[in-house]
């Protein structure tokens, strides 16, 4: 319910591998996350990851779990992201860190020569990224004013300049893909100058399936599909905990050792955020 209040949530998936009971084999669930977290516009309200679980990557899932939002969800190009966009009440942010990839993969393949078109590709996008570390932790209005007065003309430019590049290239060419991967998608791409709580890009959904890619060198698979959704809430704590600057295993002990004791009706008071800020006033004390 805290993550969904929110009027921004970045989400992203990741695959698990789940065993698959009588089978002798694993099928390949997802883990789905949905973060909560406006720090980087000045806005100190406690970030928290909510994550779910579904046995595959079929559209339905997050069309279930966003049911009801309403708000701006910064995502992937992921298809399934399409139909929960239609009904217009969540308005895609796009991400200017996968538009990046197919550049990167291209001037990799020039062997990183600096003239190439990649190289310039990269260099504009870099530019974009110095403006967002200029203004990182800001206020809405003040990131806002700075995009538009320094991205915007930067954005027009390569606009113009991309739209130029494909109709001179082949539209079969790894180039072209990468050239459409943005001009597709403009207009999500570029919302963010618009809107000053919006990021540049969905990273802080990527970082928090970080421990998931860990925990996948570290275990062969879940043990079932209700394995994954016990799977997903761990996730949630462990992730929030990281989020609000806990350790997460400490919290979790701390948990187990009240929950017992605790009123059912006072649950809320066992989140990460308000457990750190039980610590930060028994140091203070």
């Amino acid at each position: 319910r805290y993550v969904m209040a929110a009027g921004k949530i970045h989400a992203d998936d990741t695959p698990v591998k789940v065993l698959q009971p009588g089978a002798g084999k694993t099928k390949q669930g997802r883990l789905w996350v949905y973060v909560r977290d406006d720090r980087p516009a000045a806005n100190f309200a406690p970030p928290a990851a909510w994550f779910r679980y579904s046995p595959n990557r079929k559209g339905e899932h997050p069309r279930a779990h966003l049911k009801g939002f309403r708000g701006i969800l910064q995502a992937d190009a992921y298809g399934g992201w399409s139909q929960i966009y239609a009904g217009g009440a969540v308005v895609e942010a796009a991400c200017w860190a996968h538009a990046r990839r197919p550049w990167w993969d291209l001037y990799c393949e020039t062997g990183k020569s600096e003239d190439s078109i990649a190289a310039q590709a990269l260099r504009r996008i870099r530019a974009l990224y110095d403006i967002e570390d200029d203004i990182r932790g800001q206020p809405p209005d003040f990131r806002r004013e700075q995009r538009r007065a320094r991205a915007g003309p930067m954005l027009r430019d390569m606009h113009a300049w991309l739209t130029n590049l494909l109709g001179l290239v082949s539209a079969k060419s790894e180039l072209a893909q990468a050239i459409g991967y943005s001009l597709v998608r403009w207009q999500a791409l570029t919302r963010y100058v618009e809107d000053g709580t919006i990021e540049i890009d969905n990273n802080a959904a990527e970082r928090a399936l970080r421990g998931v890619a860990l925990g996948r060198s570290n275990y062969l698979f879940m043990g079932s599909d209700a394995g994954g959704e016990r799977a997903a809430a761990l996730y949630s704590l462990v992730e929030t905990a990281k989020l609000n600057g806990l350790d997460p295993e400490a919290y979790l002990r701390d948990v187990l050792e009240r929950i017992a004791d605790h009123p059912i009706n006072r649950v809320d008071e066992l989140l990460p955020w308000n457990m750190g800020q039980r610590e930060q006033q028994s140091k203070a004390a």
